[in-house]
Parts: structure tokens; sequence; C-alpha cells
């Protein structure tokens, strides 16, 4: 098995936290437990597609998706040999580049045929055409470069205070959050409802679940070594 994680370049680190790649010849159906971690993704599958039981019943996946930001674990299944590309997004990234609202992906995986998927369909093709890493990447790298072009981006308040939640580990006091981002102590909830897919009850429970995640993906790959 092999998996890996590529930085973006510079410019576009403020939409993608990273770029990851995994492959693996064995067909052995195997199941995995996803935890919620506050990251979108975009996810490619150039290989055989996988399942997903994200409530009750198990279905068959798109080859190309878009996952929102989740609020409970869900299960994932292999239906043969895995060779998929994922871009791990900032969580203001889907409204800074394309415009949507975070809460019509809340707890939702779909198909990137549909909207914002007709910027990629051209890109997913070339990724199926290159089995080379670094090539790979520069195509996505390229893709993000041509779609900030058709933006007008400006650092908010949000950016801001994501910044800081993360550079803290989510130990920060919501009134210091407030003054990084511009807004009232008071409205602050008002506020992270437009930057985040689901409002947790407090800023530490969010990051728990993304260290928690961290680390159970750092235990999951050090089995697989």
């Amino acid at each position: 098995m092999f998996f890996k994680r590529f930085a973006p370049d510079h410019e576009l680190e403020p939409f993608i936290e990273c770029y990851w790649i995994v492959e693996d010849d064995d067909t052995t159906p195997r199941q995995q437990k996803i935890v919620p971690d506050g990251f979108n993704e975009i996810i490619f599958h150039l290989g055989d597609p996988y399942r997903i039981r994200l409530y009750d019943q198990w279905e068959l996946q798109s080859t190309s998706l878009l996952a929102g930001q989740i609020r409970k674990h869900f299960f994932l299944e292999n239906t043969g040999g895995s060779n998929i590309v994922g871009i791990k997004l900032k969580p203001t990234a889907l409204t800074h580049l394309f415009g949507l609202n975070m809460h019509q992906f809340t707890d939702k995986v779909i198909d990137l045929t549909s909207s914002p998927g007709q910027h990629f369909l051209a890109t997913a093709h070339q990724l199926r055409e290159t089995n080379d890493h670094k090539a790979k990447i520069n195509l996505l790298n390229n893709h993000f470069k041509r779609l900030l072009h058709l933006v007008s981006f400006q650092e908010t308040g949000a950016d801001r205070a994501i910044e800081i939640i993360f550079a803290k580990h989510g130990m920060i006091p919501v009134s210091a959050i407030a003054r990084v981002a511009g807004v009232e102590n008071a409205s602050w909830k008002t506020f992270l409802k437009n930057i985040l897919a689901f409002l947790p009850n407090s800023i530490q429970e969010l990051f728990a679940s993304i260290i928690f995640s961290a680390w159970y993906r750092k235990i999951i790959k050090a089995g697989a070594d």
C-alpha cells in the first residue's frame, strides 16, 4: 500500500491543506471507519470505486466526488484495487472559489459531475492519463491556479479566525477569536455558522475531533507500513 501527502504550491495554501494519493493493488474488501476532521475533500477514484455507508445503507460511490464536513463517523469499503487522488480543502475554500454555502454539503458526499464539478471534468480525465505522482500534483496545482484567477480573493475574518484556531489547537477563548475576526463576541455563533458546515458546542469540541482524526490516521498508516 502507498499513501503520501503533498503540499500545494505556496499561492494555494489559503485554500488547500494538502493533496494525497493512495494506491493499493490488494483487491480484498476492507471496511474503513472515517472520523470527522473539519475539512471538505474532493476525491477522484482512478481505480475501482468504493462503497460508502454514510447512514444505514451501503451505496456505490461516484468515481469523482465532493465530501462535505461531517458530524459523525461513516464507513468506506473498497470494491477492488485502490488508486485515489484527494484534495483536502481549507474550511473556507468552497466559499472563496465557488461561492458555495457550506451548509449545503453538511453530512453529504455528492457526485462531482454536479456543481462545482464541471470545473474538474477535464482535470479528472487528465489524472487518469498519467501514473506519475508529480505530474498529478502539477495538474491539480495548475487547475486551482486557473480557478484562482477567476475569483477576486481577499482574506476575511473567517480566514483569520480559522488560522488562529489551528495555530492554538483550539485552545483559545472565543473573545480572542472575535477580536481577530473583527466581530462582536456575542455574534461569534452567527459568524461561525458562515464558515463551518455545522456548529460545535465549543471550539474545543471541533478541534478535539480534528486532533483525534489526525492521531487515528497516524496509527492506521503506521499499521499499513
